[in-house]
This record gives C-alpha cells, structure tokens and sequence, in this order.
C-alpha cells in the first residue's frame, strides 16, 4: 500500500516555527517528496533537480520561521526551487539581483486563497513534469529559465527553427494539460508560468 503524500498540515507547521524541533523535522521529511517533484519539473536535469530539491529542504529548515503564512509553504517551497534551479544557470547573478534567491513568504491568505495557490502550484509542476522530454528541456531553458532562444538552440544542437517548432509544441501541450485539469480542479490563481507568454523566441 503506498498512500498519497500530503503536505505537512498547517498545526504543524505552526509548531515547527514555534520552535519545535521534532515538528521541523517532520515537516522538513513530508515536504521532501514534493520538493523534489517540482526540482524535477522545473529544473533542466536531475542532478539540478537534485541540488536544487536539496538547498530548498535547507532554506526550509532554517528560514521557516519567517514564513507568515502556514497555508501557502507550497507556493514558497516552488519558488524557492525555481529560483535555484534559475540560480544555477547563472542567471540570477549576471542579473545583479541574486538577493530574491530566497523569495519572501508570502503573506498570510485567505484559507480559501491558500488551497487554492497550493492546487494550482502542483497542478502546473505535474503539467510541466508530464512533457516529454524534449519539450520539457526546451520549455525549461527558455519560459522558466530565461535563456535567450539562441542560446537554447545552440545547447539543444538545434537550428532556431527547429528549436522555435519545439517550443510551440511544448507551450500548446503545457496549455491543452492545463485546460484539461482545470475541468476537475480549483480555477487558477496565481499561475507561476504562463505559456503564452516570452515574445519572441529568437530573442
């Protein structure tokens, strides 16, 4: 028998920034899996997954206490992972804002608004994460980490043609798998990627 994880509820998590050392630690073990399942979404290869899954888990265990809102540790915990994952390209850095690495806990939501975030986070990591590979990658490198469509092609071994055909299949199957769930889930509310979005590829 293998039960769905859950997030650690929001008692808990209370506890742990109270100060409760074992209540930490259980938060920090149940919100492993999940962090590593957004690491794998958002991140271009496992072992970047890996290491981002791995900084997260400690960012979480030593900043939780500044986490205002208990309901919204999904919504951090994917930030966090995405801004690693975009820090270890460089990113963040050549950009002089290496500062926000660690985003700021978001402020305390409606009970309504946190369940909702929280659906919508893991709705659009296992959209992402169900790509295939190639689309995936491209996806990755070029809406969620930033790289310029040049570069993206030329790390993919790809014409920008080629590469530019790539990504319209990635965002119109990360649209389709987004339309397709929110049928049977909560409607979005703060969509961390839009597919639509990034202009022109080439640029």
């Amino acid at each position: 028998m293998n039960p769905r994880r859950t997030w650690p509820d929001e008692r808990l998590i209370k506890a742990a920034q109270d100060g409760d050392v074992t209540s930490l630690t259980t938060v920090v073990v149940e919100s492993q899996p999940h962090v590593r399942k957004f690491a794998l979404s958002l991140c271009a290869s496992p072992q970047d997954a890996e290491d981002a899954a791995q900084e997260a888990l400690i960012i979480l265990y030593r900043k939780i206490g500044t986490l205002r809102a208990t309901g919204a540790l999904a919504s951090w915990m994917f930030r966090i992972v995405r801004n690693e994952c975009l820090r270890q390209v460089g990113l963040l850095v050549s950009r002089g804002d290496g500062a926000s690495a660690v985003p700021e806990p978001s402020a305390e939501p409606s009970a309504e608004d946190a369940v909702l975030r929280r659906l919508e986070v893991e709705r659009v990591a296992a959209a992402i994460g169900a790509l295939p590979r190639d689309q995936r990658q491209v996806l990755i490198m070029r809406d969620l980490q930033g790289l310029p469509g040049r570069t993206v092609a030329h790390s993919l071994g790809l014409s920008g043609a080629a590469m530019k055909s790539r990504l319209h299949r990635a965002r119109a199957a990360l649209r389709h798998a987004l339309a397709t769930t929110e049928r049977t889930t909560a409607p979005a509310c703060d969509r961390s990627v839009d597919p639509s979005a990034g202009g022109d590829a080439t640029q």
